[in-house]
This record gives structure tokens, C-alpha cells and sequence, in this order.
């Protein structure tokens, strides 16, 4: 912990030191070699009149995450000089309950904006976070998930993934799903991989897994988590129709 605080202090006064001798391509160098979360750390911990300039020089690509690891105030406060499309711009690929938190910062007509900026469904799929309090199970899921149908067999299942650019990170589960949408087990990914590909989705899906309802209380969705091991799990409604996980 101490090391790591005198590497931060590090690398902020060499930070500092080149901003103020106008050697940008130093600052932006050192920053792209450092994760998110230590970018967030530099700029919370930065004086306030050099975190705009450090700001600018945050690759595009990843200031959607670095923004994501910032306090309110300052996300706030980055969040005000932008315009609703590069608030669009940085937030894609970011998961929806990070999104979220970004735009609940923003003035409503300026969320609207963005909102509106998204094809159909990124919008859909945000509208539907945002529709909960941030502090249940609904303000916390990410409703990129996978279904696949019990009837299916594993070889169709393989299939239908390859056809997918790339999977939902975290996807250790696939969700199975009736034809009303309501959760009735997962398919892990490892059992998909190793198993006879003739077998049925029925056959191998867990069933014995009771999903998260929408509404509950994040601090008990950490305990669930915690208590489980778990790396996702499914979020349903009051009847049962998978939200997320």
C-alpha cells in the first residue's frame, strides 16, 4: 500500500513537472501507459488548475472507463464541457450500469440528447437500467446477456455463438429462457465446451439457481455475491421474465 502510494506521488509530481514545462507528448505517453483506475487516481489527486489539461490529453478511446472511475464532482465537472455526442462517443462499450452512473450526472434534456444519439437498442437497453434506483439489483445489471432456448441442442448453441463478433464480458453463464422470456436455468460455458454437442440444453442446464429479483437491495446482491462466488447471475421481475444478470 505505501509503495503503491509513493508510485502514484511518483508519477503525479513527473506528470506536473512536464505540464508545466509544456512537454505534452510526455504527459500523453505516460498517462496511455497507465490503467483506468490509475488515471482517475492522477487526476482526482492533481491541483485543480492542470486536471483540465491532463483531461485533454486522455486518449478518446479510454475516457469513458477513466471517467468511470472518477468521483461525482469531477465527473460532473468533465461531463459539463462536453456536448451530448461525445458523451455518446465515450460511453460505447462501456457496460450499462457505468453508463448509467455517467448519465445521471447530466442535465435531463442533455441525457435525452444522448439517449437519443444511441441506435435502438443500446437506448433500449439503457432505458431499461435506468428505469431502477441505483441502489437495487435493476440500477446495478448489465442487460447484454445471451438466452438460448432448453430444446436447443449444444452443437446449434456453438453454432449461434460463433455467429457473434465477440460475447458479453464476464459471460461465464448462458441464460435459458422460455418463450415468455421467463429464467428457468444456465448453461455455463464450460460445460458447453466439453459436453457431447448432441446433447440438449435441457439436459446439461442448472436449474437449481434462484435469480436476483429486480428490485433487491445492492447491499444484498453484494452479500449474494460474496456469499456465492458468483460472477454474474440472472435478474428477473416480479414474474419471473429475465431483465439482465
Amino acid at each position: 500500500m505505501v509503495q503503491k502510494m509513493e508510485t502514484s506521488q511518483s508519477a503525479l509530481a513527473r506528470l506536473t513537472s512536464a505540464l508545466e514545462s509544456g512537454t505534452f507528448v510526455d504527459v500523453r505517453r505516460m498517462l496511455n501507459g497507465l490503467s483506468s483506475a490509475d488515471v482517475a487516481h492522477l487526476l482526482e489527486s492533481s491541483p485543480p488548475k492542470f486536471r483540465h489539461a491532463l483531461w485533454q490529453l486522455v486518449e478518446v478511446e479510454a475516457e469513458g472507463e477513466v471517467l468511470g472511475e472518477l468521483s461525482d464532482e469531477l465527473q460532473a465537472e468533465f461531463l459539463g464541457d462536453m456536448d451530448a455526442s461525445e458523451v455518446a462517443l465515450i460511453t460505447e462499450g462501456l457496460e450499462d450500469d457505468d453508463v448509467a452512473d455517467i448519465l445521471q450526472q447530466l442535465p435531463d434534456r442533455v441525457t435525452q440528447e444522448v439517449l437519443d444519439a444511441m441506435d435502438h437498442q443500446d437506448r433500449a437497453r439503457l432505458e431499461a437500467v435506468m428505469h431502477y434506483p441505483d441502489d437495487t439489483a435493476g440500477g446495478l445489471m448489465n442487460t447484454d446477456t445471451i438466452t438460448i432456448r432448453a430444446r436447443l441442442t449444444l452443437d446449434v448453441v456453438l453454432r449461434y455463438l460463433r455467429r457473434h463478433e465477440e460475447i458479453p464480458l464476464m459471460t461465464d453463464n448462458l441464460i435459458v429462457v422460455n418463450r415468455r422470456d421467463k429464467f428457468i436455468g444456465l448453461l455455463p460455458l464450460r460445460t458447453l465446451l466439453v459436453s457431447d454437442p448432441a446433447t440438449s440444453v435441457r439436459e446439461m442446464m442448472i436449474t437449481d439457481v434462484e435469480p436476483i429479483d429486480v428490485n433487491t437491495p445492492d447491499t444484498e446482491v453484494t452479500r449474494l455475491f460474496e456469499r456465492n462466488d458468483w460472477v454474474s447471475a440472472p435478474v428477473v421481475d416480479s414474474e419471473g421474465r429475465l431483465l439482465g444478470r
